[in-house]
């Protein structure tokens, strides 16, 4: 098993000399995006499609935007990220339709073994991060390895998400939690 074999298992891996590769190539695409002018609007749109395993046909990633990989991140339809946003792609980073981030967001599915000597040796994991569809993040948020948000939830300002939050709901704070159910809100 290579070591992308094993980062995209979620098993513990190491920086091997391909991997490393991929990261400098993302890193590039991203220093390329963050110098274009915020007119040139359809060669933003290229380059993500090119650094990203999939997008929709409406997007906006406003700049700065920093990844590590592109390829494992999907975006759905109607897609919009405010500057600042940071995702650590080392597994999968899938975000549905009609998402909305805020500034200054980071996504992270990396993260390290507890035991020193594993981390010592420079063993690292990845585990997904899912974001359900009309989901809208507040600013300075973080989601941590291995969280899903479900469909409509919205995520308060400041917090840290470190387990699933379910369909529907307000969640906030650090650790993240639900505050409330989402009503249908009067006309």
């Amino acid at each position: 098993m290579t070591e992308k074999e094993k980062m995209l298992a979620g098993e513990l891996y190491t920086l091997d000399q391909p991997l490393k590769e991929e990261l400098m190539n993302a890193k590039e695409l991203c220093h390329a995006y963050n110098q274009l002018n915020p007119s040139k609007k359809e060669e933003r749109r290229q380059l993500i499609r090119k650094l990203f395993g999939r997008v929709g046909t409406t997007f906006l990633i406003e700049q700065p935007f920093i990844c590590d990989y592109g390829f494992n991140i999907e975006i759905g339809e109607n897609f919009y990220a405010n500057h600042h946003l940071t995702i650590l792609d080392g597994n999968k980073v899938i975000f549905g339709d009609d998402v909305l981030i805020a500034p200054n967001c980071s996504f992270y599915t990396a993260g390290h073994p507890l035991e020193p000597e594993l981390r010592k040796a420079g063993l690292e994991y990845a585990k997904p991060i899912r974001i359900g569809n009309r989901v809208w993040i507040g600013g300075n948020t973080v989601v941590l390895p291995g969280v899903t948000i479900g469909d409509d939830s919205v995520i308060g300002a400041g917090s840290v998400v470190t387990k699933d939050i379910p369909a529907g709901v307000v969640a906030v704070g650090n650790p993240c939690k639900v505050v409330r159910k989402i009503e249908r809100e009067m006309e």
